[in-house]
Protein backbone atom coordinates (compact mmCIF):
# COMPACT_ATOMS: atom_id res chain seq x y z
CA UNK A 1 0.00 0.00 0.00
CA UNK A 2 1.25 3.54 -0.74
CA UNK A 3 -0.77 6.95 1.00
CA UNK A 4 -0.20 10.66 0.06
CA UNK A 5 0.60 12.47 3.50
CA UNK A 6 -2.16 15.69 3.71
CA UNK A 7 -1.45 16.58 6.58
CA UNK A 8 0.86 16.21 9.48
CA UNK A 9 0.90 17.81 13.26
CA UNK A 10 2.67 16.89 16.57
CA UNK A 11 5.60 14.58 15.08
CA UNK A 12 7.50 13.71 17.77
CA UNK A 13 5.30 14.67 20.47
CA UNK A 14 2.55 12.97 23.01
CA UNK A 15 -0.18 14.06 20.04
CA UNK A 16 1.72 12.98 16.50
CA UNK A 17 -0.64 12.87 13.74
CA UNK A 18 -0.67 12.21 10.43
CA UNK A 19 -3.40 12.11 7.86
CA UNK A 20 -3.14 10.33 4.72
CA UNK A 21 -5.09 10.14 1.21
CA UNK A 22 -5.31 7.13 -0.92
CA UNK A 23 -5.53 8.51 -4.74
CA UNK A 24 -5.56 6.83 -7.51
CA UNK A 25 -1.57 7.50 -8.15
CA UNK A 26 -1.04 5.98 -4.96
CA UNK A 27 -2.78 2.70 -6.31
CA UNK A 28 -0.70 2.77 -9.83
CA UNK A 29 2.20 3.23 -7.57
CA UNK A 30 1.82 0.53 -5.51
CA UNK A 31 0.77 -2.11 -8.89
CA UNK A 32 3.73 -1.02 -10.47
CA UNK A 33 6.27 -1.77 -7.52
CA UNK A 34 4.71 -4.61 -5.65
CA UNK A 35 2.48 -6.36 -7.71
CA UNK A 36 4.37 -6.00 -11.03
CA UNK A 37 2.13 -4.89 -13.54
CA UNK A 38 -0.31 -2.43 -13.76
CA UNK A 39 -4.20 -3.16 -15.17
CA UNK A 40 -7.16 -1.19 -14.16
CA UNK A 41 -8.15 -4.85 -11.44
CA UNK A 42 -5.31 -4.09 -9.51
CA UNK A 43 -6.08 -0.13 -9.29
CA UNK A 44 -9.68 -0.82 -8.57
CA UNK A 45 -8.61 -3.67 -5.41
CA UNK A 46 -6.03 -1.19 -4.21
CA UNK A 47 -8.20 1.64 -4.14
CA UNK A 48 -10.68 -0.76 -2.12
CA UNK A 49 -8.82 -1.61 0.54
CA UNK A 50 -10.50 -0.46 3.80
CA UNK A 51 -7.67 2.11 5.30
CA UNK A 52 -8.13 4.19 8.01
CA UNK A 53 -6.72 7.62 6.93
CA UNK A 54 -5.55 8.49 10.39
CA UNK A 55 -2.73 7.37 11.99
CA UNK A 56 -2.12 8.66 16.11
CA UNK A 57 1.23 8.31 18.37
CA UNK A 58 1.93 9.58 21.81
CA UNK A 59 5.65 9.19 21.06
CA UNK A 60 6.23 9.22 25.10
CA UNK A 61 4.21 6.21 25.57
CA UNK A 62 4.83 4.62 22.56
CA UNK A 63 1.52 3.87 21.85
CA UNK A 64 0.11 4.12 18.17
CA UNK A 65 -2.63 3.77 15.61
CA UNK A 66 -1.58 1.99 11.84
CA UNK A 67 -3.62 2.88 8.39
CA UNK A 68 -4.83 -0.73 9.23
CA UNK A 69 -6.54 0.61 12.28
CA UNK A 70 -4.75 -1.59 14.94
CA UNK A 71 -3.43 -0.21 18.19
CA UNK A 72 0.45 -1.24 18.61
CA UNK A 73 2.68 -0.51 21.63
CA UNK A 74 6.53 0.45 20.54
CA UNK A 75 9.00 -0.81 23.36
CA UNK A 76 12.35 0.48 21.94
CA UNK A 77 15.43 -1.66 21.06
CA UNK A 78 15.08 -4.84 20.98
CA UNK A 79 17.34 -6.27 24.01
CA UNK A 80 17.94 -9.54 22.24
CA UNK A 81 20.79 -9.53 20.07
CA UNK A 82 19.98 -12.83 18.08
CA UNK A 83 16.10 -11.74 17.57
CA UNK A 84 14.98 -11.26 14.28
CA UNK A 85 13.54 -7.66 14.86
CA UNK A 86 15.64 -4.27 15.92
CA UNK A 87 12.76 -3.26 17.49
CA UNK A 88 10.05 -4.98 20.01
CA UNK A 89 6.61 -3.46 18.24
CA UNK A 90 3.40 -5.27 20.14
CA UNK A 91 0.13 -5.31 18.56
CA UNK A 92 -2.02 -4.32 22.11
CA UNK A 93 -5.24 -5.92 20.24
CA UNK A 94 -4.15 -9.32 20.04
CA UNK A 95 -1.57 -8.94 22.69
CA UNK A 96 1.19 -10.07 20.48
CA UNK A 97 4.79 -8.92 19.47
CA UNK A 98 5.40 -8.86 16.10
CA UNK A 99 8.34 -10.86 14.75
CA UNK A 100 9.53 -9.50 11.94
CA UNK A 101 7.89 -11.22 9.52
CA UNK A 102 6.13 -10.10 6.57
CA UNK A 103 2.69 -11.62 8.00
CA UNK A 104 3.21 -9.70 11.18
CA UNK A 105 3.27 -6.71 9.02
CA UNK A 106 6.20 -5.47 10.98
CA UNK A 107 7.99 -3.60 8.29
CA UNK A 108 5.64 -0.96 7.58
CA UNK A 109 3.96 -0.46 10.74
CA UNK A 110 7.88 0.32 11.86
CA UNK A 111 7.45 2.84 9.37
CA UNK A 112 4.23 4.47 10.08
CA UNK A 113 5.57 4.85 13.63
CA UNK A 114 8.79 6.60 12.57
CA UNK A 115 6.75 8.80 11.03
CA UNK A 116 4.86 10.01 13.62
CA UNK A 117 7.96 9.72 16.26
CA UNK A 118 11.35 10.02 14.59
CA UNK A 119 12.98 10.52 17.28
CA UNK A 120 12.53 7.39 19.02
CA UNK A 121 14.17 5.02 16.22
CA UNK A 122 17.44 5.31 15.10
Amino acid sequence: MEVTIVKASGIGSSHARILTGHTRRNAIAFCRDYVGKVTEDCIAKELQTPLHLEITANCRTGKFTTLYGANMRFQGRNPDADATTDYLISDTDDNVVLDGSGASGYDYTLDQFKALCPNRVR
